[in-house]
Parts: structure tokens; C-alpha cells; sequence
């Protein structure tokens, strides 16, 4: 597996070694030992999946405030997404920065996003199934969002009109968002 660094000191993108033959591919797609290389030394205690069913889904930007922030560990199934990265820590040097990752069936990459970012991303084929580890359960209450379409953070969405969540239309933006980070 090859770890590739970020503009983020604490994001990378997981690239696996796959092998292909007349079968198919194998490919080790989680390895404890050589992400701890690289300091991410978590036990996940919950796997999430999605399916969006139509191209240009959004789903975010999403967070949990501390004491159950989250560490997410993301890949995609079948599909592919636009992965995006956003630093919401307020005294980190790249505040309100953001990243964006291409995450495909085909290029089998995954990205690890660490707690004090928010994180989304947008379907960019239909019948999109993503996949993502997290080192603490889902918990309501602390729960949050920012705005998908936030003009202060300058993500450049591939799709005018995504198909979104009640929930994602209605979150702050970033300087508004409750945040203890």
C-alpha cells in the first residue's frame, strides 16, 4: 500500500497494490501496521455504506463535534465520487481550506480524513456505493454540518443542481457552524 500526503499534514490518500489476473483483482484494502506508519493508530468501531442512486448526489459537508469526532477511513465499491476535504480547526493555518479527491471503483484509492475536518462528496455516476470505517459511533447529538454550497469555502462542485438531503440544504456556513475544534 502506498500513502500519499496532502496539502493536510493529517489527510492521505491510501492507494493499494492490486492483483489482477484471469479471475479478477486481490487487493489488501485495510492494513492496522502501515497506517500506524504514519501515525493514524485507531481501532474503528463502525462501518457505514451508502448507495446514491443518481449522479451528482451530494452528501455533506458532515462532522461530529468532540467528544465523539470522528476518523473516516472512505473508498468507494462501485461508481465514483468527488471526495471533499474541509479544515475546520479553527486554529490550524489552513482554516476553512479544502481538498477534493477522486475516489473510483477503478482507481481504488481511499482517503483517510481525520477528526477536525468536515467531509462530503458528490456522486459522479449513477448507482454509487461508498464505504467508510469510523473510529467513534454515530451520535445524534453531536452531529453537525456545514453548507455543500458555502461561497466562503470555494468547493468546486462538479454539478449545478444536486440531488441533496433535506438535512444538507439546511446546515450553516462554516463561520456560522457550531464547532470545538
Amino acid at each position: 500500500m502506498k500513502i500519499h500526503t496532502t496539502m493536510f499534514d493529517e489527510v492521505f490518500i491510501l492507494e493499494p497494490q492490486v492483483f489482477s489476473d484471469h479471475r479478477g483483482y486481490f487487493m489488501e484494502s485495510f492494513h492496522a501496521g502501515k497506517l500506524a506508519e504514519v501515525g493514524i493508530r485507531h481501532s474503528f468501531v463502525q462501518d457505514n455504506q451508502s448507495l446514491s442512486t443518481t449522479a451528482g448526489t451530494i452528501r455533506g459537508l458532515h462532522y461530529q463535534l468532540s467528544p465523539k469526532a470522528q476518523a473516516k477511513l472512505v473508498r468507494v465499491l462501485s461508481g465514483a465520487i468527488l471526495d471533499v476535504v474541509v479544515d475546520i480547526r479553527k486554529k490550524s493555518p489552513t482554516y476553512g481550506k479544502s481538498i477534493q479527491v477522486l475516489l473510483s471503483e477503478e482507481n481504488k484509492q481511499q482517503l483517510y480524513v481525520p477528526e477536525g475536518f468536515a467531509h462530503g462528496f458528490c456522486t459522479l455516476s449513477d448507482n454509487t456505493v461508498v464505504f467508510y470505517k469510523v473510529n467513534e459511533y454515530y451520535s445524534p447529538e453531536h452531529d453537525r454540518g456545514i453548507l455543500w454550497n458555502d461561497p466562503d469555502l470555494g468547493i468546486e462542485w462538479p454539478v449545478e443542481t444536486p440531488i441533496l438531503s433535506e438535512k444538507d440544504t439546511k446546515h450553516p456556513r462554516l463561520h456560522q457552524a457550531e464547532n470545538n475544534f
